[in-house]
């Protein structure tokens, strides 16, 4: 008898192992693909709701469609304009557009559903006809105003002899970019015309103020629940790996191309030239890093969940794209002595969502609407919604910094049967700040588990770690876990960036500061 309730019991263990194993966030969400006008290039350039309900899109050709979600019908609203990517509906008549050249207002004057009017609301920046100066944005704030990114050039291709804007580029003249040797003389991204590299602030009557520096590739813009402004940047030169920024006013972020635009640089002083070091003690860290290949190579916009429940259990949580692959993001925000880090993890992951994940939108229902692009690089194209299926899974929630460790929370409570010295498994890794373009995983090492509390009612484990330091990504492998309704973790990667501890120490000797 005792022999049968062994194998019983084995046979139960071996079923809720698979069953973990089958766990995946499909279980959780629904995901739909949404048609798209015959003939139209439907990569997705921006997406937003009209007070109506209609959703409003734009595409890369230069399209913008409405499309009514009761009816299944799109209506073109306007054309002809010049690589839209990102579109803020005003009122069901009007739309503000970031295209190529400028920031565009377009009016549906008599009410027919088309746009009749258009009008710049800003395009004094520059532009040298690089195909790499891509214009990002807008995110509006709670006071009206809109925010855009620009990017820089890069020496993938030369400039044009026309010109929008001031020529300035140190160590190298405008004929010297018509030269064989002109791309190691430029570095891999520039910023030779007005503002490349920065976030512009444009007030509701269309006047500028230079916000801050320091970007690279900044494609995605959002605020979140708390009116904070966060930008995403790719990994390239003077980027070790992808970030997400909390940016604020006058701040630097990093990349110093376009800092020969900014007020205060020294007249004629070629950013190449300056050390590493004099730039780090500047720069403002990522609020979030995105470990390359692990987590995402190229990310994209970001989008507080606004939907007070009716999406999941991550009301106020951010979530970001992924170009590279069939992925979109869940960002959590810890303050740290005054200061926004965190931590990131998987959210949606294959499932039928397809690569390219570019753009997004909350409806009014809490479904999520994703429109892709590959803008001729990778990704994909097209427009899924995902809805909640009204059944939470098992994820981790919140991961709080403390003096020795961190404070997990999960949506569910653990199972009692959870190791915690066993289960989850703690490694750190950081990534160098240099002119060179992307870093390895540097100074790798385990962390090791030294004490923890466990309360299975409020559903927290408290993880004591041996070493805890700024300065580093701590990455978290959640091994088998499972809740008190027996049901599988379904994302059981995070990883944190520890830019500084409570006591407000940043101080990293292994970086260049």
């Amino acid at each position: 008898m005792m022999r049968n309730a062994k194998y019983f019991l084995g046979i139960i263990t071996f079923l809720s192992v698979v069953v973990m194993r089958a766990a995946g966030i499909g279980d959780y969400y629904l995901i739909d693909n949404v048609s798209t006008p015959s003939g139209l290039d439907s990569q997705v350039g921006g997406l937003d709701f009209m007070p109506d309900g209609r959703l409003v899109a734009c595409f890369h050709r230069g399209e913008v469609y409405t499309y009514n979600p009761k009816k299944n019908e799109w209506k073109l609203f306007a054309d002809g304009l010049q690589e839209p990517l990102g579109i803020s509906a005003v009122t069901d008549r009007e739309v503000v557009i970031m295209q190529r050249s400028e920031l565009t207002k377009i009016i549906d004057v008599n009410g027919n559903g088309e746009g009749d009017h258009y009008q710049t609301v800003f395009d004094d920046f520059g532009m040298t006809g690089n195909y790499h100066e891509f214009a990002f944005g807008p995110a509006k704030d709670s006071g009206g105003n809109y925010y855009i990114g620009m990017n820089l050039a890069s020496n993938g291709a030369s400039i044009r002899p026309e010109l929008r804007g001031e020529f300035r580029h140190y160590g190298l003249n405008r004929e010297g970019f018509r030269s064989k040797s002109y791309k190691s003389l430029s570095g891999r991204m520039y910023a030779a015309a007005p503002y490349r590299g920065w976030v512009l602030k444009i007030s509701k009557d269309g006047k500028m103020s230079p916000f801050a520096p320091g970007f690279r590739s900044p494609n995605g813009l959002g605020f979140d629940l708390n009116d904070r402004l966060f930008v995403t940047d790719n990994q390239g030169d003077w980027l070790g790996t992808s970030k997400l920024f909390h940016v604020q006013n006058g701040r630097f972020y990093g990349h110093p191309a376009s800092l020969t635009w900014a007020d205060n640089w020294q007249s004629g002083r070629n950013p190449l030239k300056v050390s590493a070091k004099e730039f780090d003690i500047k720069r403002t860290r990522a609020a979030v890093l995105f470990p390359q290949g692990l987590m995402a190579n190229s990310p994209t916009q970001p989008i507080p969940d606004s939907t007070k429940g009716k999406f999941g259990p991550f009301t106020g949580q951010l979530f970001v794209g992924e170009m590279n692959r069939p992925r979109i993001i869940r960002v959590i925000l810890d303050k740290v002595a005054g200061e926004i880090q965190g931590a990131c993890m998987p959210f949606y992951d294959n499932a039928g969502l397809k690569k390219g994940n570019h753009r997004f939108v909350f409806g009014k229902d809490g479904s999520l609407w994703v429109g892709q692009t590959h803008l001729a690089w990778v990704g994909g194209q097209g427009l899924q919604r995902i809805t909640w299926k009204d059944k939470i899974p098992l994820e981790v929630h919140s991961m709080k910094l403390l003096p020795n460790g961190f404070k997990i929370t999960f949506t569910k409570s653990l199972a009692k049967s959870t190791s915690v010295s066993e289960q989850f498994q703690f490694k750190r890794y950081y990534y160098k700040y240099h002119q060179a373009y992307g870093s390895p995983q540097n100074g790798v090492e385990v962390v090791n588990v030294v004490g923890s509390e466990h309360h299975y009612n409020d559903k927290t484990v408290i993880v004591y770690l041996d070493k805890v330091n700024p300065g580093f990504v701590y990455q978290l492998d959640i091994k088998n876990l499972i809740a008190e309704d027996r049901s599988a973790i379904v994302n059981p990667l995070v990883c944190y960036t520890l830019n500084r501890m409570p006591n407000g120490d940043d101080k990293a000797p292994h970086l260049v500061r």
